[in-house]
Formats: C-alpha cells, structure tokens, sequence
C-alpha cells in the first residue's frame, strides 16, 4: 500500500512540474548575462515554457533587480498584464562597473505561479571619468610594412582577487592576452562604427586569467576599417593615420578594495611575426619575429620601446551591444588538386567567410603564399580577376624545426578555394581546415522542403548573410569592397531576421545610419560612410538605397516589436521623407542620380529592347511613397498624431502625382516591366480598380520572358509577394522552381553554394561575367527567403501584434510541393508551421509559443471540413477564400482536410 501512495504523490508530482509555467530565456537589452550595458535603464526580457499546455498567457509578472551586499535597487511587486518583452528598470541610478542579478516569476491566465528565475548583468563604464586608462601609441616611426604593435605592461596581484573586468578598445583591431592566454573568443574587435562618432569597446570578465603574485597583460594591433586600405581601391587612413590602444583592468578583491591596471606611460612595446595586415591584402606573418612569451609575467621586455601617451576623445566610446564575431563552422578539404597551370589547389566544397588554419613543417625562412578564389574559370584554373584590387594573400614565413600552425590576423577572406605556393612537402588534407568566421547572432529560424533545389537555396541565403553579417552587413566579403551598402541591407533585411536573430546586429548599424545621414536628411551609399566621411561628396541620396532609413527600422518593429528602434530612429526616418520632399516639384520626385533596378535583366545586344529597364525617376516616386507610409507608421506607433496627419495628406499627394505621371487611364504603366508593376502593387501606388489588372500585367509580362524574372536589386525582394497577394500565387511558384537563367536555381545548377550578385555570374558555357562586378557571394537576392518563410509556409506576425505577440500561420500550396517545414524561434518562443501533402490529405502541424495567440489558416477545398487532432474546428469570424481561419492560442496542433 505505501509503494501504492508513493508511486500516487510521485505522479502527481510530476504532473504538477508539468502543469507549472516555467520563465526561461532571460535578456537584458537582448543579450543573455551581458557583461557592459551601457543604457541607464536596461530593459528585460523573458520566455514562458508551458510544456505541451495549450492557451498559456501571462496575466502578471513579478521582477526584481539586486545589487550584491545591497539587497534589492528595484522591487516594484506584482504588476497585472502579459508583458514580457521589453520591461524598463525604473529603479536605483546603477552604477558604473557594478554586477546586478535580476529575478523573475509570472501567473499564467490558470492562476498558477511559476518558480523565480534569475539572470544578471553589468553596467559598462558611464562616464568619460570611469576611464582611467590612457590612449597609448607606438612612440617611434613604424616601418612601411605597418607592422602590427605589440603593447605589454608587468603587475602584481598582491591580495585574493573577487572579480576582475578587462575593458578595451582601439583604433584599428585589437587582440589582447593576459599571463599568455587570449582575452575572449571575438575577433575583428572593437568592431565597425561611425569612428568618428562613436567607437565601441568590449567588456570582459579575466578573472580566471589573473594569478597571485607577478602578471602580464599584452595587446596586438591591426590597422582594420580605421586606417587600413578600406572603401574600394586602395583608400586608406579613412578615420585617422594612427594605431592606438585603451585598455583598462578594474580588479575588485575580497576584502573589498579595488585596483585598476590601465594603459599608460609605463607601458612598452615592440612589434612582432604581423609584419603586416590588411582587411582587403591579407596578412604576412613572419615566424622568426615571434616574440615568444611576450604577454606572459616573466618576459624580458628591456629591449621594447616606451610607448607614447594620446590625447585622443574618450567621450565618443560606447559599450558594445551587438554579438561579437566569432569561429564557426570548420571545413575540411574535400578535394586537392593540379590546376592546367600546374598551381596546387583546395577545395573546401562551401563559399565561406573567414581564413584557413594549417600545418605545416620545413626551414627557416621558406615561404607560403596562400591565395583565396571562389570559383574556378571555364578551364579549371585558380580565377581571382574579380577580386578587383584586393590581394587576397597571406603569406607565411616558417622559422623552421619543429612542425609550425598557421592563421591570419587582423584580417578575413571569402573563398572556396585556395591556391598554396611555397609548401614544402606534401599537401596532405588533414593538415588544412577552413574556418568560417562571422557575427554571432542565435540562429532563428529553419526552411526546408520537398525540393532539394529549394533546400540548397535556403542553404545559399543561410550562407550569404553568414559570410556579409561581419559586424556591419556587407555587399560582399571578398573584393575591394566588403562596405554597408545600404540598399543591400533593405532589401536582405526582413529576410535576415528570419535566419538569425539580428535584432541588436541591425539596431547598432542603423545608429550609424542615423549619425552619417547628411544635413539634407540624405543617407551616404554606405554606412559607416567609408566614401568620404561625413562629406556629402561621397554620394547619397539614392532611391532604395536611402530608404534604409526608413525601411529597416520597420522591420526590425515588426520582427521584434521594439518601440525602441523607431524611437531611435524616427528623426532619421522623418529626415530621409523631408530630403524627398525637397527634391520634388509638384509631389513628383524626378531629379538626382540613383541606382535603379540595379542589375536588372538586358542584353548586350538589345536589337528589339528586350532589356528589363525601368524608369529610375519611377522607381523613386515608389520608395517616396513607401518610406512615407511607414514613416506614418512609425509616427502612429509612437503617438505622433500631428506628424501622421501630415504625412498622410502627403503619401496621397505623392500618390497622385505618381498616376498622373506614370499610368495610363487603362492602368499600362510608363515602364512596362516587372519591376514596374510589382512597385506599383507591392507599395500600393494604384487605386483599388487598377491593381487586378496590374497583377494581370505582371503575370503576363512573366509569361511574355518564358516564365522568367528580369527584376534588379529593388524588383526582386517583392516579385513573388505582389504576385501572390493578388492572386497568382502560381507563377511565382514558376519564378521560385525556373531552373535557367535568369532565375533563383540557375547559380544553384551552376554549383553556388552562395547567392550570387549577378543572376549570370557564371554562364552556362563556363565562361564567368565580367569581373569589374561579378561577386559569388552578395545576399541581396536571397530576400526571397523572406517570401518562402512568409508565404510558401505562411509564418507571420500581426500587424497590429508584432513582434509575434499575434502570429498568422497561412500556408501556400503550390510548387509542386509536397512538404514544407518552418521553424521560427520568436521573441516568445518557438513557432512552428510544417505542411504536408499525401494523396489528397493535406496535414498542417502548427506550434504557438506561450503568451501569444495565433490565426491558422488552413488551405482548404471548397467546403471540405477540417478537423484538429480527429476533432472539427471552431471557425474563426473572419473568412478568406481558399482558407478556414481558426484562432488558437499557444501550444501544439494537428490540422487535416481532403484537397479534392
């Protein structure tokens, strides 16, 4: 009978554990423990774990924030709603360097609590005062080379230390060790900003480094964005000529006292193997410099230099926000060999972003060059024309004896494969990895399908915004270029938050979006502005390309329903809408130079104007609409109602003025393209009765190029959205699945394992583009990844509930799909939307996170009935054709219905 009862409670036990809502995933400005913030009111956030529970909703959350050995700075009790994104302390001012734990419990709408939860953060340095530390730089002459400085100061711990905070930053790049152990796992640090502006610096907790008695702390320095060859061609010295360093160690110990170790006067240097390092070059590491030991306690540094002590701004330095970048995936060597022209070669079988490590074993003073491509040319050969002026090199001197390893520094390259000189002995595989190195935002979100074709286009997008997301989003990773093209970043960035969780990488960058803007309210090319900084002779002002102001900052609203960024970026936003405005007569914006449908489909032989041009000056009017309509939205989220009554009366202006210059009465638009028309629906520039026919248009302007695209930069990302929201759900699934060019699996028959920047960057003979402009790597047409999340698999936020607070799952069938598989990890949880096709039974598997609720819309056949686990549904109010909605709150759930 007791084995009964105890078995009875154990059952009842676990039941209960189940039942019980869990509070998990705690973030504090988006990041999990962060270590510097630098927001004097930190928001929080968290997640709600309510095992297979349906319905869960949070109806009241407890929260309070501690500072050790002073008990709580805020305790602001129970407190009734559902919020659990975005909380603001409103407590105690934190302090400069201080360690805060913070704790969390919630009720669920059953009356249930859950248990506490506990996560923590640090207060970054507030102040210019809270930086003791001092600028130091080499004192004498470098050489021509630019040799990479070596910084180094001996001290000693002489009590038990508590915790201990390296805090450090830069002009140019910067590695640094302590006791000959590497700070942190980053590289590439401080990262990219508006240098002038603002420079970030990292935090990191070097506790464990520390040792009683004598230590060592040490830094290397790279000439990176700051002074490197930087902005295409061979620019350089952009923010500044010199190479600095500011570092500062904050040691708190057990008995209360405190002690800080910062650069100063009292710190030597030298320099080492880095004889030199470049972004676009590569590096030249040369092993007989090597200065062994040199971050280490008992190195003997009576040879190194005082260093020079700068009075270089510290009040432009800010906490770093952002995922650092980081190692990744390694690959090996799937094949070596012989080119026709004899050059020994690697092919590590993926278009990476990063370095390759090797080993290798000879004599002093022999030399290895390792050269990086990522295609071969129609012959087989190592191809590197389109690398343009970028060297792409490092080179590698051995100091001989025993088996040496080899990396880059301060540096990246994007490849496939390599080509190796100078090895000696034999090339074996084992002896070389590649190693793909980029920001390290939380994978989010996964897509797969019936169709491997697909599946390695969703492999291509993963990989391109992988091998661009390198502190700032790139164009591309290889050639003289690597800048934050702006128009690039709008068009990807929806995608992106699919793939990644790329809400702080974004919300950093469009800081800098903000502080380069010019006076007119025009955006620069590129940001950080590389061009010209800062000077308005670099070129702005770009239709599509400016609208990055306003463009991304919605959504990054709309993936992560952070009013922060729109407040943040809403004079930005307003600027670039008043910037159009003032360039425009009548409403009409017609003048200024821009881009256009960037690499638009045409022929070099265009005898019956075959080329896909579109109007630049139409184009503009578009993107002058649509950055006003969301800059009304933005205006109506944030309560600007005077500014939404404003822009309102202006959108219907510019609308107007856009029919009268561009659309016939019958509909027929000036520039009868794709991109034309799918402007004109994507952004609602036609009046109710004109759009069918416009659809119409499309479609048959589709069928008229034998089902192929011929859209650009600025046509693509919504090509196959406006076909589907007006009703041909089914050409855009023969835009998806066109295997020939110009089409999305063109390069993927052509082996990309990358997107490419041109539709035809190889042609079907071999022969490769013109290499001016030919990147294997440059993700803005993988924005139809957005689409293929959004609309083949349906998952989606709200509008009016974003940030997935209110999900809608509404699957497309089509494509000859049979399955198809999406995984979001909202900010609430994960959403999951797989759909599956058996004869004629359709099956929908959905999951809703807890604290959100969702409408499932389930395809449907005429009336046929629909049933949920065997069960028939309860219809949701609002009905739409081809569909039964169903409104559900959080958990798992199985739809099935006949399609005959």
């Amino acid at each position: 009978m007791r084995k009964v009862f105890f078995l009875f409670i154990g059952i009842l036990a676990v039941q209960i554990s189940m039942a019980q809502v869990k509070v998990q995933r705690l973030m504090t400005e988006n990041l999990p423990n962060p270590n510097s913030i630098d927001a004097p009111s930190p928001r929080f956030s968290w997640q709600l774990d309510a095992g297979t529970a349906r319905d869960v909703m949070q109806t009241a959350y407890e929260i309070k924030v501690l500072e050790a050995g002073k008990g709580s700075v805020w305790n602001p009790g129970k407190i009734a709603g559902d919020q659990s994104m975005y909380i603001t302390y409103k407590g105690s001012p934190l302090q400069s360097g201080q360690k805060y734990t913070w704790q969390v419990r919630v009720w669920d709408n059953k009356g249930k609590a859950s248990g506490w939860s506990t996560a923590s953060f640090q207060m970054g340095l507030l102040t210019e005062a809270d930086w003791k530390g001092q600028w130091i730089t080499q004192s004498a002459p470098e050489e021509a080379s630019r040799p990479s400085p070596l910084f180094r100061k001996g001290f000693t711990v002489a009590k038990k230390i508590k915790s201990a905070t390296a805090y450090i930053t830069a002009h140019g790049l910067y590695e640094a060790h302590i006791n000959g152990q590497r700070v942190g796992t980053d590289y590439l640090t401080p990262g990219y900003t508006s240098y002038n502006k603002r420079l970030q610096y990292q935090a990191y907790d070097v506790t464990n480094l520390l040792k009683p008695g004598a230590n060592a702390v040490g830094a290397a320095l790279g000439s990176g964005w700051y002074r490197g060859i930087y902005g295409i061609g061979t620019r350089h010295e952009i923010y500044g000529k010199d190479i600095a360093l500011l570092f500062q160690l904050n040691i708190t110990f057990t008995d209360g006292t405190t002690a800080v170790i910062g650069s100063d006067n009292t710190w030597k240097t030298s320099t080492g193997e880095v004889r030199s390092a470049e972004i676009y070059n590569g590096s030249v590491i040369d092993a007989r410099k090597e200065q062994k030991g040199w971050s280490t306690a008992g190195f003997d540094d009576k040879n190194w230099a005082a260093v020079a002590v700068q009075s270089y701004p510290k009040n432009m330095l800010i906490a770093t926000v952002n995922e650092p970048v980081k190692k990744h995936e390694v690959f090996k060597s799937i094949k070596i060999f012989t080119t026709p022209k004899g050059e020994k070669v690697i092919d590590f079988g993926q278009n990476l972003v990063g370095w390759v490590k090797f080993k290798v074993k000879g004599n002093a003073g022999d030399k290895i060059v390792i050269s990086h491509a990522e295609v071969m040319d129609k012959v087989g050969n190592f191809y590197t024309d389109n690398l343009r002026d970028a060297k792409c090199q490092n080179t590698f001197i051995l100091k001989g004896g025993a088996e040496e390893t080899f990396e880059p520094q301060f540096t990246w390259q994007g490849f496939r494969y390599i080509r190796i000189e100078g090895y000696p002995g034999e090339i074996k595989p084992e002896d070389f990895t590649a190693t793909a190195v980029y920001s390290d935002m939380p994978v989010t979100g996964t897509f797969s399908c019936s169709n491997p074709l697909i599946n390695q286009l969703q492999h291509n997008i993963e990989w391109g915004q992988r091998g661009n997301f390198i502190d700032i989003p790139t164009d591309c990773p290889q050639r003289d270029e690597r800048l934050g093209w702006t128009g690039d970043a709008q068009v990807f960035s929806r995608t992106a938050t699919y793939n990644m969780n790329a809400h702080n990488f974004f919300a950093k960058w469009l800081k800098d979006v903000a502080l380069d803007q010019f006076a007119d309210g025009s955006v620069p090319h590129v940001i950080p502005d590389a061009f010209d900084n800062g000077k308005p002779s670099g070129g702005g002002g770009s239709a599509g390309w400016s609208d990055v102001a306003t463009i991304v900052p919605w959504n990054m609203y709309l993936a992560y329903g952070d009013k922060e960024i729109l407040a943040n970026q809403y004079s930005s936003m307003k600027a670039w809408v008043d910037c159009m405005k003032g360039r425009s007569h009548n409403n009409l914006w017609n003048t200024g130079g821009h881009f256009g449908d960037w690499l638009f489909y045409t022929r070099n032989d265009d005898n019956d104007g075959t080329a896909a041009i579109t109007s630049k000056y139409l184009i503009a009017q578009c993107f002058y609409a649509y950055s006003t309509q969301l800059l009304i939205n933005a205006a109506k989220v944030l309560g600007k109602t005077d500014d939404e009554a404003t822009y309102t009366k202006l959108l219907a202006d510019v609308k107007t003025a856009y029919i009268k210059e561009y659309v016939t009465p019958n509909g027929l638009i000036s520039s009868d393209t794709q991109t034309a028309y799918v402007l004109a629906l994507q952004f609602d520039m036609l009046p109710e009765n004109l759009r069918a026919q416009a659809a119409q248009r499309l479609a048959d302007n589709v069928r008229r190029y034998g089902n192929h695209l011929t859209t650009g930069f600025l046509g693509t990302p919504y090509l196959c959205s406006a076909l589907s929201r007006f009703g041909h759900a089914d050409v855009a699934f023969t835009l998806l699945l066109q295997p020939n060019y110009p089409s999305w699996l063109y390069p993927i028959k052509m082996g990309a394992t990358t997107i490419w920047e041109r539709w035809n960057g190889i042609h079907p003979d071999g022969t490769l583009e013109v290499p001016s402009m030919n990147s294997y790597n440059h993700y803005a047409y993988g924005a139809i990844g957005d689409w293929m999340y959004r609309t083949v698999a349906g998952l989606d936020t709200k509008t009016d509930q974003v940030g997935y607070k209110g999900i809608i799952i509404k699957p497309t069938i089509g494509g000859n799909l049979t399955t198809v598989a999406a995984d979001y990890e909202t900010p609430y949880g994960k959403a999951r939307s797989h759909w599956k096709i058996e004869g004629s039974n359709l099956t929908l598997d959905v999951t809703i996170p807890a604290n959100t609720t969702a409408t499932v819309y389930v395809p449907t056949k005429g009336d046929n009935a629909v049933t949920e686990n065997g069960k028939p549904v309860t219809k949701a109010a609002d009905q739409i054709a081809g569909y039964t909605a169903v409104n559900v709150g959080s958990g798992n759930y199985h739809f099935s219905t006949l399609m005959q």
